[in-house]
């Protein structure tokens, strides 16, 4: 696996790996380097060499450093000159660049592969609120490209069936770990939150959009509208994440013709009449009961809340539901 050092003056490197790893989950052959204020080009070089030595393969080490022309930058540039062919260094670190950097090393095991694939990530990454303060962007859309919906019904596009890269229960919805983590691990080039509340709801369903990552779409739609897409053959060539608010939801699509096989179950917010199962989970009667019926239908379930997690088992979180709900 590709080593990856983040950089930086004081202790910006330590809090930004303490950040994806909230976000992505603890990762191998990561470490942060910090200059501190008593500290000068040698100490950071030790440290850099230091977190080299203890990687898997440190003949593919990626540097994600803090300032180009910087201490950081400029030891870490003074030992990739005896690995130009395989090491690569990317200075104006921030989130997503690093949650990408993770991402890719799924795949990859060149860092310079990884930093060539990283950068639009970390440059899209910067956005602003109001959007009238982004620069103008010049769209030019080639002719005779026509968008999906603007497709005449009956139309067979691949296929004719829209790929569920993932379906996940999170009564959280689209959030840092769906956007970045799932959307990555998935492989999906839309999300579409399926909700008739959130559909209702102007607000929350702009923010929605609003969170997608880069380079994915974000869509709020009722469980109507997501039955009729399951069966739109206009949707042969999409890779989806599908987002459920309650379990509830989900057995409704599927009786409604929608084909999810299996369902990662995220996340399930406490309230009144529910029992705590686990850190994230929650269950009341009527749930309890959904989960029954999905698992009647065949569906099974990855319960998890990031990718590197390890998925429990949802018999052992049913009986524990029910024993708990038997005691309220």
């Amino acid at each position: 696996m590709v080593g990856i050092i983040l950089a930086s003056h004081g202790d910006f490197a330590e809090g930004i790996l303490q950040s994806a790893s909230m976000i992505f989950g603890e990762q191998e052959n990561v470490k942060a380097v910090t200059l501190a204020p008593s500290e000068g080009p040698d100490d950071v070089k030790a440290k850099m060499q230091e977190a080299i030595a203890s990687f898997d393969n440190p003949e593919e080490v990626l540097f994600l450093v803090d300032l180009w022309g910087g201490t950081p930058f400029n030891q870490a540039n003074s030992l990739f000159e005896a690995h130009k062919d395989t090491w690569a260094i990317i200075a104006g670190m921030n989130l997503p660049m690093v949650i990408e950097a993770y991402a890719a090393r799924l795949s990859s095991e060149s860092a310079q592969k990884i930093a060539a694939q990283i950068l639009p990530a970390a440059k899209e990454g910067v956005r602003a609120k109001p959007e009238s303060l982004e620069p103008k962007k010049v769209e030019a859309a080639s002719k005779g490209q026509q968008l999906k919906g603007s497709l005449p019904p009956g139309t067979v596009v691949g296929d004719g069936k829209i790929k569920l890269s993932l379906v996940r229960l999170d009564s959280r919805l689209l959030h840092g770990q769906v956007a970045t983590t799932w959307a990555k691990s998935a492989g999906t080039d839309r999300i579409i939150v399926v909700s008739d509340d959130v559909s209702r709801d102007e607000l929350r369903k702009n923010l929605i959009v609003q969170a997608a990552p880069p380079g994915v779409k974000a869509n709020v739609i009722p469980i109507k509208k997501m039955i009729e897409i399951a069966k739109d053959p206009r949707f042969g060539n999409t890779h989806a994440l599908l987002l459920f608010e309650n379990v509830q939801d989900v057995v409704r699509a599927i009786e409604g013709g929608v084909e999810i096989k299996e369902l990662n179950v995220g996340s399930m917010v406490h309230s009144v009449g529910k029992v705590v199962v686990n850190k994230v989970l929650s269950m009341g009667p009527k749930d309890v009961e959904a989960f029954e019926t999905l698992k009647a239908k065949g569906v099974k379930f990855d319960v998890r809340k990031v990718p590197n997690d390890s998925s429990e088992k949802m018999d052992s979180l049913l009986k524990k539901a029910k024993e708990e709900l038997a005691k309220a």
